[in-house]
């Protein structure tokens, strides 16, 4: 093996001498009388430093590098690798604390109506409709051709006096038909004595967010008491204002209520039962800690109930960022208001079923979250309506470990020191932090999802590729560069999806070739497959092959885009 080390960089200092020859030939050819004096000096120095090149051996060549790579490169390495076991530290913490919080909530039987009042609403035969407050119900959409009947009829299906609810559909569509359908889909409705309002914009500006302000300035949407938000693929059951809104107007101090996210295709592909498995994991451990400790979670964007005077307070809608609604969160948080979330309520909708419409939505989301917390961490700070314990909590919790630390070191740790590592066996990486904290990660994730044991090499693969995303949308979003602010809507499959559920857990999707290849992740499989093969041959202390490889091999599948399904809609 050491043959071969100093076999490489024998070819490497020939290669260099070639070239160091090559120039000096050049300059001598292109000599005038008028230079022959300025370039004599440069003639002369690149012969002496030709003679010294010759003369060093492979055998000096590879002690030089081994000089470097122990003085410079190692310790600059092991600084980066510290600052990834703090970072995973403080990751696991976290992480713990939360599963405690979530698994407390449920052996003790927690639940909303225990902490908060509820009382359902009584028919009142002196009041009448009048009993119940006027709400109203907002639909953004655009484009959405697939999905815009299922969310439009599981709206006007809901079980509400209907003198004391408006829909309004927010169409920002720009295909002209599909704004034809929508509206003509509207018009239908009203018809049948729903009341229902379709609004348009000249521009999308300020996109989702822009859309729900401007539906709050209609002089309708002033008088409600109450918003609620779907976001076009959602189906809420028709008891959601039932179980909703009483805790609303039995508890004054909560501003917002949120239900949990059900996926009616989540069984289409690997792609989605991962993303069911994250996403649960979110509702279930996230959502539900932050809800049960300080009554502060991020509002989801949709199947969330508002009341409207905390949102007019809390400063109204903002596009400042791609997460309108953590922002609006906390915003209102900083106000004073609480959040409920209830896990057992929960509303039917898609999740994204390629893997270039999951990674943009991952972009839009951790990038607009950083983002956020750039603009809104001073202002956290000095805060007033808000105790210290909860600023801390929203600080160090919320954002700075959950939206900046989990992204860095799920990358920097595992796709980036660990590869190295092999290549500069002079690093030493702690078992605790490559291989006990990520056992309690895993553990901690598993505990909440029994059933999808069998998925989770899946998941840690997928997630591993994933970090890669993750971690350029955080530095996106911290350092404002050119795309923090971009939004592209994900695209649904609505009822064609009875159509395409025979689908199996792994295909390769059917698109145009340019789209069929990631790059970045084809890179980084070389890349893995090259430490992978370099630890494999000459060994060492430490042997990660086999996990470089696995690494390696999921990098590869999806920079082929061998994952999730391509659903291209055609209208006619």
């Amino acid at each position: 093996m050491e043959a071969w080390r100093v076999e490489t960089f024998l070819t490497l200092s020939l290669i260099l001498t070639s070239m160091l020859s090559s120039a000096s030939a050049t300059a001598t050819t292109s000599t005038t009388p008028t230079t022959t004096a300025s370039n004599g000096d440069l003639l002369s120095h690149l012969s002496t430093f030709h003679a010294m090149v010759h003369e060093i051996t492979p055998d000096q060549v590879y002690s030089m590098w081994l000089t470097v790579r122990a003085k410079a490169i190692a310790p600059a390495l092991q600084v980066v690798v510290w600052m990834c076991m703090v970072m995973s530290v403080m990751l696991v913490v976290e992480a713990t604390y939360m599963a405690l919080v979530s698994l407390g909530v449920k052996i003790i039987g927690w639940k909303p109506e225990k902490q908060y009042k509820w009382e359902a609403i009584g028919q009142d035969e002196e009041k009448g409709s009048s009993a119940y407050p006027l709400v109203l119900v907002q639909i953004p959409m655009y484009n959405e051709i697939e999905v815009y009947k299922l969310s439009i009829g599981a709206a006007c299906g809901l079980t509400w006096p209907s003198d004391r609810i408006i829909i309004q559909v927010l169409d920002d569509s720009t295909d002209p038909l599909i704004k034809d359908l929508v509206k003509v889909e509207c018009e239908t409705w009203a018809s049948k004595g729903v009341n229902i309002k379709y609004c348009e914009r000249i521009d999308r500006k300020g996109f989702k967010a822009g859309a729900l302000k401007k539906g709050m300035e209609f002089p309708y949407a002033q008088e409600c008491d109450y918003v609620v938000i779907f976001d076009a693929d959602f189906q809420p059951e028709p008891d959601y204002l039932n179980r909703t809104v009483p805790f609303l107007i039995h508890n004054p101090k909560i501003a917002l209520v949120q239900a949990r996210w059900d996926f009616v295709n989540y069984s289409m592909s690997l792609l989605t039962r991962i993303q069911k498995m994250s996403l649960d994991y979110h509702f279930k451990v996230e959502q539900e800690s932050g809800s049960a400790t300080f009554a502060f979670f991020s509002f989801n964007g949709t199947a969330g109930v508002w009341r409207v005077s905390a949102i007019n307070e809390a400063g109204g809608w903002k596009d400042r960022t791609t997460v309108e609604d953590m922002d609006l969160a906390v915003r209102a948080t900083l106000k004073g208001w609480k959040f409920l979330y209830i896990n057992e309520l929960r509303v039917k909708s898609e999740l994204p079923t390629t893997f270039k419409a999951y990674c943009r939505q991952q972009h839009r989301w951790v990038c607009g979250a950083a983002n956020l917390f750039r603009k809104m961490a001073w202002d956290i700070i000095v805060a007033t309506e808000v105790s210290l314990v909860k600023k801390f909590y929203m600080l160090y919790s919320f954002f700075l470990v959950r939206r900046v630390v989990a992204p860095v070191v799920s990358f920097v740790l595992y796709c980036l020191v660990l590869p190295l590592s092999v290549l500069v066996p002079e690093v030493y990486l702690p078992i605790w932090g490559v291989a006990y904290i990520p056992t309690t990660l895993l553990f901690i994730t598993a505990i909440r999802h029994p059933k999808s044991l069998h998925l989770m090499p899946f998941w840690i693969l997928f997630e591993n590729v994933m970090s890669l995303h993750r971690i350029k949308a955080a530095m996106v979003g911290l350092f404002e560069t050119a795309t923090f602010n971009e939004w592209i809507v994900t695209k649904k499959v609505g009822n064609n999806l009875k159509d395409t559920l025979d689908i199996p857990l792994l295909e390769k999707s059917k698109t145009k070739l340019r789209d069929k290849i990631n790059l970045s992740e084809l890179g980084f499989s070389a890349f893995l497959f090259f430490c992978a093969s370099y630890n494999l041959a000459f060994g060492g202390t430490n042997s990660y092959y086999i996990n470089l490889y696995m690494q390696a091999t999921a990098f590869l599948v999806l920079g082929f885009n061998y994952v999730g399904t391509c659903y291209c809609a055609s209208f006619h």
